[in-house]
């Protein structure tokens, strides 16, 4: 699994950041890593030097195999909320989207939902 940081203008400490952000979200997609070609992080800080809530936002998107981009969001008031937000959304969307693609295959169309019988009272 590929991993890129990008950070615009207002972060600071660009290297050191990126080393602690990457390992952060391959620990949270280490389950998915099979699945996973790619991970984009983009971090931004809205407001440079000034501390407004929420002005840290992190956008995580992973590319499956096979599969349309992935992506999440999180806004917070420092970047290791915003990158733990959106690396815990991005692992429960992969966690659905793999689910539903291993349901679908496990399920034949020939079967019919039926409706459940009661016993008679």
């Amino acid at each position: 699994m590929q991993i890129q940081v990008n950070t615009d203008h207002n972060i600071e400490g660009r290297e050191a950041l990126a080393n602690h952000v990457s390992g952060t979200v391959k620990s949270a997609l280490s389950r998915f890593s099979d699945h996973i070609t790619r991970v984009a992080i983009h971090l931004s800080d809205a407001t440079g030097h000034k501390s407004i809530k929420d002005d840290k936002h992190c956008v995580i998107e992973a590319r499956l195999e096979g599969r349309q981009p992935i992506a999440a969001t999180h806004h917070a008031e420092t970047l290791h909320q915003a990158v733990h937000g959106a690396a815990d959304k991005l692992a429960r969307s992969i966690e659905s989207t793999l689910g539903r693609l291993h349901d679908h295959k496990t399920h034949s169309p020939d079967h019919a939902l039926t409706e459940p019988t009661l016993p008679n009272a």
